[in-house]
Parts: C-alpha cells; sequence; structure tokens
C-alpha cells in the first residue's frame, strides 16, 4: 500500500466525514425544531 496515496486522499475523506456529519446535525435540529412547534399539546 502506497503510503503517499493515502495522504493524498486524506482531506477528500476529512470533507467527506464532515459533510455527513453536518447533514445529520441539520437534520436531528429540523425533527427538534418540528417536535417542539407541531408536538401534542399537554
Amino acid at each position: 500500500m502506497n503510503f503517499d496515496v493515502l495522504l493524498s486522499t486524506f482531506p477528500v475523506m476529512v470533507k467527506g466525514m464532515l459533510g455527513i456529519f453536518i447533514v445529520t446535525c441539520v437534520i436531528i435540529l429540523v425533527m427538534n425544531l418540528l417536535n417542539k412547534f407541531t408536538g401534542e399539546k399537554k
């Protein structure tokens, strides 16, 4: 396995992981906001 190739693909991998993390946080935030505004009235 070529270590230089692994290091050159590392920035792309980090951007992908950050993208997935940001999208997951946005989905959780939207779900919480929808639950707050449209949740059951007790």
